[in-house]
């Protein structure tokens, strides 16, 4: 009841059109059982009259079934047409919905969830629910009026022959009823393996240069067959299905005519019936067959539609994790000092990845995490945002626990450079841009100029107009990393996280990078992951980092001296390349 709740609320803003296009349906259906009945009139009434009479009859006649096909006409030209726009409205309604949704939703959800299949029911799914969104109540609305209309004409004409009729549809009804079943299941296992095939499409043409520089064509194109000879072998069940299904109501149908033509006679040599009635019964049984092929149709698209609006339903029903609490404020600008307080977390699994952590970071300063991979020191900088929630503890701005704020504020409030830069397509200026929506052409040079990038980027012969490529390949990795340095220096943050910003960049990249980043810090709060302890030596404050807890912490010199952990790493550094 809730699915179809959910699914009638995207007819609500086209009330009107849907009730129109109902409208044109029963005049369609009108005007179809109507004809064998001007038949059934006239064959057995006027037309057995005199010939001057009939004569002059048949120009109104003539007339009056042309009007009637010229309204049959408009509305299915309604339906046709305007049916259609309303079903893609609601499409286009759903995809925005859905889309908004994933917006929504956390990390977490992402760190679960494929990006093909997620793809796969913004896209395929809804194209089938907006068929049957459409399709659906007209025909199921048209064949149900025909064939009960139908049903009834024909027992106040013909009661004897209806017993025959009813009986085959009957049994015509519990075999479909059967069929249908069979379909729902293999039509649920075609969006399954349709799903495989876009995670497999996603995952290899992302990692097309993964694939080259291994020379593993052959690796994906055997990976590729296997989903797609899978997905091919889950149609041709449900294909079977279909067959068994269309053909078995094909074979009912030849039973029907069978029936009329059969008992038909049998009525009229017992005078019960005429040769005309046997004529007007079969137009009738011609009226019925339309709406039970209808009906097939509308079995088939119920069951593509319902199983994509099941499986679109079910992602919308899904409850963010990180969302504002209940009279949850916007953050105002402060001075911005960090506080961890016994903050623990933990994935999925029982075991935890940061345990009892607790630091300050005074307002304006610069701290610093550096250990091993894996220690905790990018989930850190994962929870000041509010990407996931701590499973205890809090972590304070200004004193104000981030989840008593509204999450827009706290991450407006926060400037993010990470070491897997992403360009998204388009331009150079879009992508500065993106740290600040409304921010004019002056304000990204200067933001570009602050990062060390404006001058390669006028060099270019469409300046600030130049493509950047899918995902920013025509662009190095130190000029992608500028670009988004000057993302965080137009969005101008109080509060400032660099994670591993440099690590994957040569020498002469990374000082120029680090002459950007020092300034971009200045006066702000900065959370710095390091892989190059030389980058931080001057941070006010360094902590290191192992098995989710916080082993050291002071300044450089300071932790050199104890000998201890960051020693370690220091000299393990020393002399090496980039040390």
């Amino acid at each position: 009841m809730n699915l179809l709740l959910h699914f009638l609320k995207y007819y609500k803003p086209y009330k009107l059109l849907f009730a129109t296009d109902m409208l044109c349906a029963l005049v369609v259906c009108a005007a179809d059982l109507a004809f064998p009945k001007f038949l059934d009139i006239l064959g057995n009434g006027l037309y057995t009259r005199g010939a001057a009479e009939v004569l002059g009859w048949l120009p109104w006649i003539g007339a009056g079934l042309v009007l009637l096909a010229a309204v049959r006409f408009g509305c299915m030209y309604f339906i046709t047409s305007w049916g259609h726009i309303m079903g893609a409205r609601m499409e286009t309604d759903m995809r925005r919905d859905l889309f908004a949704q994933y917006q929504r939703l956390s990390f977490s959800y992402y760190d679960e969830n494929n990006t093909g299949e997620m793809m796969s029911r913004l896209v395929t799914d809804l194209f089938d629910v907006t068929e049957l969104a459409h399709h659906g109540p007209e025909d199921f609305t048209i064949a149900t009026l025909k064939i009960i209309g139908a049903f009834i004409i024909l027992f106040t004409m013909r009661p004897e022959m209806m017993v025959i009729l009813l009986a085959i549809t009957v049994v015509m009804v519990v075999y479909a009823a059967r069929q249908r079943k069979r379909m729902r299941s293999a039509f649920m296992d075609n969006r399954k393996k349709i799903a495989k095939i876009n995670i497999r499409i996603q995952d290899s043409l992302s990692g097309i240069r993964v694939v080259k520089s291994f020379a593993n064509e052959e690796v994906e194109h055997h990976k590729f067959r296997g989903c797609n000879e899978a997905y091919l072998d889950s149609k041709t069940d449900s294909y079977k299905i279909m067959g068994a299904f269309h053909a078995g109501n094909s074979f009912f149908q030849g039973l029907l005519y069978a029936a009329v033509l059969t008992s038909g006679g049998y009525f009229v040599v017992q005078g019960k019936m005429t040769p005309a009635d046997i004529g007007v019964t079969a137009l009738y049984v011609g009226v019925f067959l339309q709406p039970i092929e209808m009906l097939l149709r509308f079995t088939e698209q119920f069951q593509r539609g319902y199983t994509g609006f099941k499986r679109f339903h079910e992602i919308l029903r899904v409850v963010p994790d990180i969302k504002d609490s209940p009279g949850a404020k916007e953050l105002v600008p402060g001075a911005g000092a960090i506080s961890f307080r016994n903050v623990v977390f933990e994935y999925e699994s029982d075991m935890p990845i940061l345990d009892n952590v607790t630091f300050d970071i005074p307002a304006g300063r610069t701290a610093a995490l550096v250990g091993a991979s894996g220690g905790g020191k990018s989930t850190i900088c994962a929870l000041l945002p509010r990407f996931y929630d701590v499973k205890e503890g809090g972590i304070f701005v200004d004193g104000i626990d981030v989840r008593d704020v509204t999450v827009k504020s706290l991450r407006n409030h926060i400037g993010i450079v990470q070491q897997d830069v992403y360009m998204f397509s388009g331009t150079i200026r879009d992508n500065i841009g993106y740290g600040k929506q409304e921010a004019s052409q002056a304000e990204i040079e200067d933001a570009a100029k602050r990062a060390d990038i404006h001058d390669f980027i006028v060099s270019l012969p469409d300046g600030y107009e130049s493509t950047v490529g899918e995902r920013g390949v025509r662009l190095s990795g130190g000029q992608k990393q500028r670009i988004s340095i000057a993302r965080v220096f137009l969005k101008d943050p109080p509060l400032l996280i660099l994670d591993e910003a440099t690590s994957a960049l040569d020498n002469e990249s990374e000082r120029r990078i680090q002459k950007s980043l020092f300034e971009l810090s200045h006066g702000r709060t900065s959370l710095i992951i390091a892989h190059r302890l030389s980058t931080i030596k001057h941070a006010g404050i360094i902590m290191v980092v192992e098995g989710g807890r916080i082993v050291e912490r002071g300044t450089h010199d300071e932790l050199l001296a104890q000998g201890g952990a960051y020693a370690r790493y220091d000299s393990l550094q020393v002399g090496a390349p980039g040390g």
